[in-house]
C-alpha cells in the first residue's frame, strides 16, 4: 500500500474547505473526500511502499515545526483520467521550506515524482474522482470560484492509504 506525509487541519479553520468539498462533490458519483475520512490536508510526499528509514527523519523535521497558516485564492484542477479539483494556495515560503526540509531526508527514488522538489504543486484536494462526463462543468466551476480564506494546518502525519490509516502523528507548535 502507498504511504504519504501530510499536514492536516484539525480545527475550525477547516470549515471553508469542508464546504468546498460539498460543492465539488456535486461533480462526482460519490463524494471522494468525505469517503476518504481524513481532514483537509496538503500532501508533502507520496511513497509507493513504506518509506523505511524516513520515519526516523520525521521526528527531526516536525519536532519544532510551527503551525502553518495557508491562504487560498482559487480552485484549480489536474486533468487526469478522473479530474481532480483542488484549492490553490497562495505562494507560501514557510510551506516550501517545510517541503524542502522533509525532502532532505528522502532519497528521490523513494518518492512519487509528482511530489519531488521542483515538481510538487502544493494543493488541497476538493474532489479526486470527477468523471470525464462532468469535467467541463467542473472546470467551469473551478474557473469562476474565487477564494479568500486561510486554513491553519496544525498536525503532520505519516499515513498509509487507502483507506487512510495514521502511522505516526506530530502536533505542530
Amino acid at each position: 500500500m502507498p504511504y504519504a506525509v501530510c499536514i492536516k487541519c484539525l480545527n475550525d479553520t477547516a470549515a471553508p474547505i469542508l464546504k468546498l468539498w460539498d460543492e465539488a462533490s456535486a461533480f462526482e458519483v460519490t463524494a471522494s473526500m468525505a469517503e476518504l475520512n481524513y481532514p483537509p490536508h496538503l500532501t508533502l510526499a507520496v511513497f509507493p511502499d513504506h518509506p523505511g528509514r524516513i520515519v526516523d527523519g520525521l521526528d527531526e523535521v516536525f519536532a519544532a515545526e510551527p503551525k502553518l497558516t495557508i491562504a487560498f485564492d482559487g480552485v484549480a484542477y489536474f486533468d487526469n483520467d478522473l479530474l481532480v479539483l483542488w484549492a490553490r494556495p497562495r505562494p507560501n515560503a514557510s510551506l516550501m521550506a517545510l517541503h524542502q526540509r522533509l525532502h532532505r531526508h528522502i532519497a528521490p527514488a523513494l518518492c512519487d515524482p509528482h511530489y519531488r522538489e521542483g515538481n510538487w504543486v502544493p494543493h488541497c484536494s476538493l474532489a479526486t474522482k470527477v468523471p470525464r462526463a462532468e469535467a467541463k462543468a467542473a472546470i467551469a466551476w473551478a474557473g469562476r470560484t474565487r477564494l479568500d480564506l486561510k486554513v491553519e494546518f496544525d498536525t503532520a502525519d505519516l499515513v498509509e492509504f487507502p483507506p487512510v490509516g495514521v502511522e505516526q502523528s506530530y502536533r505542530l507548535q
